[in-house]
């Protein structure tokens, strides 16, 4: 195998004690073999981490995270069919539009990609949490989306998540023209053409940590963190709340009130 087809894996092990058997139950029904990231690049992602830190707070045990460097979905079916039993992924850029694709996913096609994926008895099912995470990290530094405007560059993925979901918050949207423009969605009601936003982010700006143009808002926070980010920074805190959000709606919703909050995640980050 050679190193660009090499898979980082390490083994979460160790058990904290579950007194509620129905959790404990649960546990043993859902847990994966395996979870982690996939993309590129990924060898700064804090994902397998978060896995850890939430697996270890559930009580799973055995699961072994791994990191996949991926370019394509040929790549990483190549590498992931290697792996037997149940998969738990976190995708980045660039897997994010092709899996969906592929796959034949078509939940929330107008957002058009998938962030999470699973693969439970050889089948594979994938959503979006891009928009619930910006919405739970703007939340955790006190903005609510309810009466605020956000000034979004670019008009991907993410900027379609994050857009609607910012919508359907109750908040309003001033689109500025990246390298894609944000089309027509279900957020068309909360559009503005021009005013003062509270919040503004570039979605255009390039992954691990790359900088961000300048937006004109109250503040602006970044969605792209890199090896030398903090668990105070906003891109690593929406990282940690879609994760969690992963959890909950996606991979164990039978045991989501058991899943750590975002502010016990982000202590145990630092």
């Amino acid at each position: 195998m050679s190193a660009t087809d090499r898979i980082i894996l390490n083994v979460l092990r160790g058990r904290l004690d579950v007194t509620d058997e129905g959790v404990e139950g649960a546990i043993g029904r859902i847990a994966p073999s395996f979870w982690g990231v996939a993309g590129n690049p990924v060898s700064h992602s804090i994902t397998p981490r978060l896995f850890e830190i939430v697996g270890e707070r559930l009580g799973f045990s055995d699961v072994s995270s791994f990191s996949v460097q991926a370019g394509n979905v040929t790549e990483f079916l190549r590498k992931t069919d290697q792996m037997e039993g149940d998969l738990w992924i976190s995708c980045t850029s660039p897997l994010k539009h092709s899996l969906f694709d592929s796959l034949g996913f078509e939940e929330d096609s107008f957002i058009g990609a998938v962030n999470q994926v699973m693969r439970v008895d050889g089948t594979w099912s994938g959503t979006n949490t891009d928009g619930a995470g910006f919405i739970g990290a703007c939340r955790h530094i006190d903005i609510d989306p309810r009466g605020h405007v956000l000034r979004i560059r670019g008009g991907g993925s993410t900027a379609r998540s994050i857009a609607h979901a910012w919508a359907c918050e109750g908040g309003q949207i001033i689109p500025v023209e990246g390298r894609r423009t944000l089309v027509g969605g279900p957020w068309d009601y909360a559009m503005l053409e021009s005013g003062d936003a509270t919040i503004g982010v570039d979605l255009d700006a390039p992954p691990a940590g790359g900088s961000s143009a300048p937006l004109d808002a109250e503040l602006q926070v970044s969605v792209s963190y890199g090896k030398g980010s903090g668990a105070g920074d906003f891109a690593v805190i929406m990282n940690a709340a879609q994760h969690l959000e992963a959890w909950g709606a996606f991979f164990a919703p039978g045991i989501s009130s058991d899943i750590p909050s975002l502010s016990e995640v982000l202590r145990l980050l630092a």
